[in-house]
């Protein structure tokens, strides 16, 4: 342990400031998107078997609107998990900028280079999210709007009415959002320590 307190405090003020943001960050960051990631995954896999029934003859799905959005959903949530493991790696950089070697510490570049990868996973994933939200917002104001309509019918059909499922979905895409906001944030505070250094 004094052996690891007195190769941090050998290395260049600079040095120290970057390994210890991104040691700070990366473990907020990590911890946050994970939570997150669990929950909204939670919440799509209850949302899924409703969402796509099984293929009995003349069988519909119960959310026609749903399919796409669940699909951007899921893939929001896929690049997120990639998105944790890369605030992961800010807390492996941290112990690599930490090394007495000044041959195996990363070079600037490179930990600007893996801040940005960081990034940009996490602008691709808030975008795919953000589409899928775009497509369940457009079949809840459908639903929305046929409800009226629907209270008046003699032939009342439920799947016309705004269901639980719909909100669960739309909350999940709200956390996968947020947590891709999260790393967002987190990359460019990044990066802005680093320039500043």
């Amino acid at each position: 342990m004094s052996n690891q307190l007195e190769s941090f405090s050998s290395l260049p003020p600079a040095v120290q400031r970057v390994a210890s943001a991104l040691r700070n960050v990366g473990w907020v960051c990590f911890w946050a998107q994970s939570v997150l990631a669990v929950v909204a995954a939670l919440i799509l896999l209850f949302a899924i078997p409703f969402a796509f029934p099984s293929a009995a003859p003349g069988a519909r799905s119960t959310n026609p609107g749903t399919g796409g959005g669940l699909f951007f959903a899921i893939c929001g949530l896929g690049v997120l998990a990639y998105s944790v493991y890369r605030a992961f790696r800010y807390t492996r950089l941290s112990r690599e900028l930490r090394s007495s070697s000044t041959d195996s510490r990363p070079k600037k570049a490179a930990t600007i280079q893996a801040v940005r990868f960081a990034l940009m996973s996490n602008t691709v994933g808030m975008f795919l999210t953000i589409l899928g939200a775009e497509a369940i917002s457009g079949t809840l104001l459908a639903k929305s709007l046929a409800q009226p309509q629907a209270l008046y019918n003699p032939n009342i059909n439920f799947n016309q009415f705004i269901q639980p499922l719909d909100i669960f979905v739309v909350l999940a895409n709200t956390h996968a959002i947020f947590a891709h906001f999260i790393g967002i944030v987190a990359a460019l505070w990044l990066l802005d320590r680093i320039y500043k250094q």
